[in-house]
C-alpha cells in the first residue's frame, strides 16, 4: 500500500499541495487543466479518482472544503479498523482538519504535522485528544496491538474520559500500567474481572468478546512451518487456522512465519504468509541444527540436514526455550507456535 495521496482542486490549492506532496514525497493528483502546470497526476472528476485511489492509500489529504471530502469518501467507508486517515485543509492550509481515522488511521498525527508545513491550525475534534487525555485505540496502534474487537473502543475510552480507572489484564506486562496518564486498576487473575466495568485484556489468547472488554493482540506467536514440495497455501492456511483455534490462539497475535532456507520458492508457504500478512523469514540450515526440540525427527534429518524444521524454527525465531505448540501435522505440513520472549 502506498502511502499519501494528495488531492486539490484551486489554483492556489495546487500549489499547496505540490508543497505538501514534496515533503510528505506524496502522489499528487489535481484537476485535468492545472495537473501540468503544477506537476500532477490528471482526473477529471474526484469523486471517481478517490473510489480508485481510496484503497491504495494510507493517508488522503485534500486540499478542498471538508464537505469535497467527506462527499468523495462516504461510500467508500468500512470500519474504523481498516479506514485510511483522511485530512482536509483550506487552500491557505489554515486550518487542517483530522477528518477521518483519527487514532487507528493516525489522521490526528497528520494533521499536526500538515499543519507545522503550511503554518496552520490542527484542528482535531476526537473526545480524548480535545481533554488533552491518552485514547485506547491510538495505545493499541503505538504499541504495535492488533484490537480484537473494535465494538468496545467506545466503552473503554468513554472510561477514559469520566476519570475512571480501566481495569486492566495484562500478566506479562506486555503494556504496563502507567502508560500515558490512563488510570489502571490492574487484575492479577482473570476471575477478579468486573464485566460491567471497562477492561482492557492484553492477551495472545483467544478470548470471548464482551462489550466492555477491549482485547489487545500484542504480536508475540512465531509460526514455524515445515511442508512437502508443492504443498499448497489452502492446506497450509488450514493447518493455522485449525491449531491456533484447537490451543486458544489469537491469529491477531501471529507475529511472523519461518521455515528453513530450502523453501525460498515454496509458493504454499509464501502465499501463506502473504495471504496473514505477516513477515516470512527463512532461517540458515546450520542454526535450526544448534535448536533443542521435544520432537526431533530422522526423517527430517535424512531429507534436509537438521532434525526438525517447524519446531526449530519456531523456537529460533522466537527466541524462545520452550515450545508453545508442538509439532502438529497436516497431510502434506507440519506446524509448531512458540511464544516470543
Amino acid at each position: 500500500m502506498k502511502r499519501t495521496a494528495v488531492y486539490a482542486l484551486t489554483t492556489q490549492g495546487c500549489r499547496l499541495g505540490r508543497k505538501i506532496a514534496d515533503c510528505l514525497k506524496a502522489d499528487l493528483y489535481l484537476p485535468r487543466e492545472l495537473a501540468e502546470t503544477h506537476g500532477g497526476t490528471p482526473f477529471d472528476r474526484i469523486v471517481e479518482l478517490v473510489e480508485e485511489t481510496f484503497p491504495l492509500y494510507q493517508n488522503h489529504v485534500f486540499v478542498t472544503a471538508v464537505a469535497i471530502a467527506v462527499r468523495a469518501i462516504a461510500p467508500l467507508l468500512r470500519s474504523k479498523v481498516v479506514d485510511p486517515a483522511v485530512v482536509a485543509m483550506d487552500h491557505k492550509g489554515k486550518h487542517v482538519v483530522s477528518v477521518l481515522s483519527g487514532h487507528l488511521g493516525g489522521a490526528n498525527q497528520l494533521a499536526r504535522e500538515l499543519a507545522a508545513i503550511t503554518s496552520g491550525v490542527p484542528v482535531i475534534t476526537t473526545a480524548t485528544d480535545t481533554e488533552g487525555l491518552p485514547a485506547v485505540d491510538l495505545l493499541a496502534r503505538q504499541n504495535g496491538f492488533s484490537i480484537g474487537n473494535p465494538q468496545a473502543i467506545k466503552a473503554v475510552n468513554k472510561g477514559i474520559l469520566s476519570g475512571e480507572p480501566l481495569q486492566l489484564y495484562d500478566p506479562e506486562k506486555r503494556l504496563g500500567e502507567t502508560w500515558g496518564g490512563i488510570e489502571w486498576s490492574p487484575l492479577k487473575e482473570e476471575r477478579e474481572w468486573d464485566p460491567s466495568k471497562p477492561s482492557v485484556w492484553v492477551t495472545w489468547k483467544r478470548v470471548d468478546s464482551s462489550p466492555k472488554r477491549l482485547l489487545l493482540h500484542p504480536p508475540v506467536l512465531v509460526a514455524g512451518i515445515g511442508c512437502n514440495r508443492g504443498t499448497g497455501s489452502e492446506e497450509i492456511l488450514a493447518l493455522i487456522e485449525s491449531t491456533f483455534l484447537h490451543h486458544c490462539l489469537s491469529l491477531s497475535s501471529l507475529r511472523c512465519i519461518a521455515t528453513i532456507e530450502q523453501k525460498q520458492g515454496e509458493e504454499g508457504i509464501i502465499r501463506s504468509a502473504r495471504h496473514l500478512n505477516v513477515p516470512l523469514f527463512f532461517l540458515e540450515s546450520s542454526r535450526l541444527r544448534e535448536v533443542e526440540v521435544p520432537n526431533p525427527s530422522a526423517t527430517v534429518k535424512k531429507h534436509m540436514g537438521v532434525h526438525s524444521v517447524c519446531e526449530a524454527a519456531a523456537l529460533l525465531k522466537a527466541g524462545a526455550k520452550t515450545i508453545l505448540v508442538p509439532k502438529t501435522r497436516s497431510r502434506n505440513a507440519t506446524l509448531a507456535v512458540a511464544l516470543q520472549c
